[in-house]
């Protein structure tokens, strides 16, 4: 099975929208560990943050 990284790196993704909430649910696993996104060439073209999560789009 094919991982976000594999894809991210293969150049795949155009577009992630990222929601980030502060809740500790357990060990979890690194989404983008060992993958430097602006080599990449992804880049943050909006942030909202409210007060349950914030939302990133990454984009290409």
């Amino acid at each position: 099975m094919a991982s976000v990284q594999q894809y991210a790196r293969a150049g795949l993704i155009d577009e992630m929208h990222l929601a980030i909430a502060p809740v500790l649910l357990g060990s979890g696993e690194h989404l983008f560990r060992g993958l430097n996104l602006r080599k990449l060439g992804y880049k943050c073209v909006k942030h909202v943050a409210s007060p349950k999560a914030t939302h990133v789009v990454l984009s290409k």
